[in-house]
């Protein structure tokens, strides 16, 4: 199902590029549009984990450089019953987390430093949970390919806005087509975006809270995490802000267009589904040793 969903989202995306290369350059844009989203539907499916974590300036960490993190990551990989996968820290001082990879045998777990320092061990393990149910759901390569390609398409969009909006010999649509386009072409990746993030988190936040133990653990850790998270600026989330799906919790503020971006559920509303679940049915799992 997440190889149909992926498909289906590159096929719709690669239609954006192609109408936003007509933008451009007429019939001749369309076709050099297609063939570089075909090329970037190859890439990105090979690399798009490598590319959204450089983008975030993301450190590869071991045993031996985080032994802590990596214990935890490793024990709740196997809890999940996931292969391990690797971990990363992010430099920024908001706490907040996203997974990344193709599949479960190339994912990634990245983690910022403020994430460390400002939650006890039991709410970090509630937020890495989290992230390997996005690995287990394999929501991870939908989300990065997402990431990667709507970022592409606004920078084109921005091209075609500067280079092409008042030539109309070139243009069928002419001057009024053209804007409409170049407004609405990111918007439609962007409610692609929007579509996939906010089913996906609920289902993610009731297996994180399954892996763990203690869904109040990950119903904690999100209430921190949105709190710090206004007061806290995200330099690379706000310099990429395509990828901001990708994390646990919006790390978007410090600008008003931030708003168009706001893929996630209301935090109140995940923590409500977290809690309802704690006071229900008994747990499937027994909690982990970070308590």
């Amino acid at each position: 199902m997440a190889t149909v969903r992926t498909g289906l989202l590159m096929a719709g995306l690669t239609g954006l590029f192609a109408v936003l290369g007509l933008m451009l350059a007429g019939e001749a844009g369309a076709i050099a549009a297609l063939l570089l989203a075909a090329a970037m539907n190859l890439f990105t499916w090979w690399n798009s984990d490598r590319m959204v974590l450089s983008m975030h300036g993301a450190e590869e960490v071991d045993g031996r450089t985080a032994p802590e993190l990596v214990a935890m990551v490793r024990d709740l990989a196997d809890r999940a019953g996931l292969p391990m996968p690797r971990v990363y820290l992010l430099a920024s001082d908001q706490p907040n987390a996203f997974a990344t990879g193709r599949n479960p045998q190339n994912a990634a777990v990245a983690v910022t430093r403020g994430l460390l320092r400002a939650l006890p061990r039991t709410e970090v393990a509630g937020v890495i949970a989290h992230e390997l149910a996005h690995v287990r759901n394999r929501d991870t390569l939908v989300m990065s390919v997402t990431a990667t390609f709507a970022g592409a398409i606004s920078l084109l969009a921005n091209f075609a806005l500067i280079f092409r909006a008042g030539d109309s010999r070139q243009n069928p649509l002419g001057l009024v087509g053209t804007l409409a386009m170049m407004v609405l072409a990111p918007l439609a990746a962007m409610l692609v975006q929007m579509a996939i993030s906010r089913t996906r988190e609920y289902e993610a936040d009731r297996i994180g809270a399954e892996i763990c133990g203690q869904p109040l653990w990950l119903a904690a850790a999100l209430e921190r995490i949105d709190g710090l998270s206004r007061r806290i600026d995200n330099v690379a989330a706000e310099r990429h802000p395509a990828s901001a799906h990708m994390f646990i919790v919006n790390p978007l503020h410090a600008f008003a267009h931030d708003r168009l971006f706001a893929t996630h559920p209301a935090t109140a509303s995940r923590v409500a589904a977290l809690r309802k679940m704690a006071s229900g049915a008994p747990r499937r799992t027994t909690p982990g040793p970070w308590a």
